[in-house]
């Protein structure tokens, strides 16, 4: 799967980070979510969901490869 971000709907509340440290990070300037793996699939595609899930924004989701 591939996950999608929409950084204007971010509003930096780090929840996708502490889910799952290994594809998300926050940026410096504006602390909105940054991808740092666009692919996920097994064990970290579970975590991506749930990151998903909590999101409060609803910036992040998951497209079919």
């Amino acid at each position: 799967m591939r996950v999608v971000t929409d950084t204007a709907l971010c509003v930096g509340a780090g929840q996708c980070v502490l889910t799952e440290p290994a594809v998300f990070d926050q940026s410096d300037d504006d602390g909105t979510v940054v991808v740092l793996v666009e692919h996920v699939e097994g064990e970290q595609l579970e975590a991506v969901e749930e990151a998903v899930d909590m999101c409060p924004s609803q910036a992040i989701s998951l497209e079919a490869d």
